[in-house]
C-alpha cells in the first residue's frame, strides 16, 4: 500500500479534524469487522494502514526534532478506535509506542527511514518491551542476550509475547551484553531479518486479532543503525511516562462504549436496572476525572520528578480498574442479551481484563507504587 508521508502541519494544527476522521473510519470500516476480529482472530491490516493515512500515529511522535509531542491527540485517536474494538485499539498502541521510541531516540537514521513510515502506516510494528519493563522493576530476567559483531550485535533468546507483528513489521527490543556489567541496549528489530523467527502462541480469550506471537532470536543481526539507546539508563526514564500514558486510549474508548451499553439497556430495563448500585452516570463522572488527569499529565511527559511518575502510575492503575468495573456493570445491565456469543457486553468484559493485565499490569503498577513508597 503506497501512502504519502503526511505533513507535520496537518498532524499538529488540526488534531480535532484528525480525531473526527479516525472516528468516522472506525465506525465505517472497523465496526463491521469486530466479530471476525473477536471470534476468528482477524487482523484488520487495511484499517491499521488507513489510520496512518488519517494521521492517527503522528501527533505524539514527530521525527523532525520539533519537540511537539502531542500525546493527548494520539490518546484521543486510540480511544475512538477502542470504542469499537479493544483488540485494534491495542494494535494502535503498539504502533504508537514504536513511533514514540524512535522519536525520542538520538538515531537520525531511524527517524528518516522507518520512523516516517510508521507514522503514515506504510510500516507497522510492535513494542517488545513487556519483558524489559518487568526486568527493570525486578519481576523477570531479561530474555535476550547479545554479543558485539562487526557493524552491530548478534542477538539470541526468545520473547514470549510481542503484538502487532507480521513478516514485514518491526518491533522494539532490549538485550544485555554479558561481560559488560550486563549493560542493556535498546534497538528496533525487523521481523524479516535472518535469525528472527515468528512462532505461533496459544489462542487468547480475547484480542486474538492482534497478531501476538513469540519471537525467536538465533544469532539475529541487529545493525548499529537500528540502535535506539546504548546504554538504556537515561533513555528508559525519558520514554516510560509516554509509554504508559498512551495506554489510556484503550481504556477510555472501552469505558465510553460500556457506558453506552448500559444506557441502551436502560431503554427497556430501567425499571430493574435502577436497583444496580453502579449507574452510567457514575462511570461518566469517573471517566471525565480520568481524562482530565491523563491529559494534564500528557503535557509534560518528560518530567523527571518522582511526584509526576507516581501520578502517571496511579492514572494507569485507575484506567485498568475502571475498565474492568465498567465492563462488569455493562454485563449486569445488559443481562442475558449481553451473555450471547456475539453479545457486545461479554466481549467488552473479556477485553477489559486485558487493560488490567497488559504490561504494566495492575499487580506491577501496585509493586511500582510500593517500591516508590506510595503503596
Amino acid at each position: 500500500m503506497n501512502v504519502q508521508v503526511q505533513p507535520k502541519e496537518q498532524a499538529f494544527e488540526e488534531p480535532a479534524s484528525m480525531i473526527e476522521q479516525v472516528a468516522q473510519l472506525a465506525q465505517k470500516d472497523l465496526a463491521p469487522l469486530v466479530h471476525d476480529i473477536d471470534l476468528k482472530g482477524h487482523y484488520p491490516e487495511d484499517f491499521m494502514r488507513a489510520l496512518g493515512t488519517a494521521g492517527a500515529y503522528s501527533p505524539h511522535a514527530p521525527m523532525n526534532g520539533s519537540g511537539e509531542f502531542d500525546i493527548e491527540s494520539s490518546v484521543r485517536a486510540m480511544s475512538a478506535v477502542s470504542e469499537h474494538c479493544l483488540s485494534t485499539g491495542f494494535c494502535v498502541w503498539c504502533q504508537d509506542a514504536l513511533g514514540w521510541y524512535i522519536a525520542n531516540s538520538e538515531n537520525d537514521t531511524l527517524k528518516s527511514t522507518i520512523g516516517p513510515k510508521l507514522l503514515t502506516g506504510e510500516a507497522l510494528g510492535g513494542t517488545g518491551l513487556s519483558n524489559p519493563m518487568k526486568t527493570l522493576f525486578g519481576i523477570e530476567r531479561l530474555k535476550l542476550k547479545a554479543e558485539r559483531v562487526p557493524g552491530g550485535f548478534s542477538v539470541t533468546g526468545m520473547l514470549p509475547w510481542v503484538s502487532n507483528l507480521g513478516e514485514d513489521h518491526y518491533f522494539g527490543i532490549v538485550f544485555s551484553l554479558p561481560g559488560e556489567n550486563e549493560r542493556m541496549v535498546m534497538a528496533v528489530a525487523d521481523c524479516s531479518a535472518d535469525g528472527v523467527k515468528i512462532v505461533a502462541n496459544d489462542e487468547f480469550v480475547a484480542l486474538d486479532g492482534t497478531r501476538t506471537f513469540a519471537i525467536q532470536f538465533r544469532k539475529a543481526f541487529i545493525p548499529e543503525e537500528h540502535v535506539l539507546a546504548d546504554p538504556i539508563d537515561s533513555y528508559i526514564p525519558k520514554i516510560r511516562a509516554g509509554f504508559i500514558l498512551l495506554q489510556a486510549g484503550m481504556a477510555f474508548g472501552l469505558i465510553r462504549n460500556c457506558i453506552d451499553l448500559m444506557e441502551q439497556a436502560g431503554s427497556s430495563l430501567s425499571h430493574v436496572n435502577c436497583f444496580l448500585p453502579d449507574q452510567p452516570a457514575d462511570f461518566r463522572a469517573q471517566l471525565a476525572a480520568m481524562e482530565e488527569e491523563v491529559y494534564d499529565l500528557c503535557k509534560t511527559p518528560f518530567d523527571p520528578s518522582k511526584e509526576y511518575f507516581v501520578r502517571v502510575i496511579k492514572a494507569r492503575l485507575a484506567a485498568g480498574d475502571t475498565s474492568v468495573a465498567a465492563a462488569h456493570n455493562a454485563m449486569l445491565h445488559c443481562g442475558a442479551r449481553g451473555y450471547v456469543k456475539r453479545g457486545a457486553a461479554q466481549r467488552r468484559l473479556r477485553e477489559a481484563y486485558f487493560v488490567a493485565i497488559v504490561t504494566p499490569a495492575t499487580k506491577q503498577l501496585r509493586k511500582m507504587l510500593a517500591d516508590l513508597g506510595e503503596a
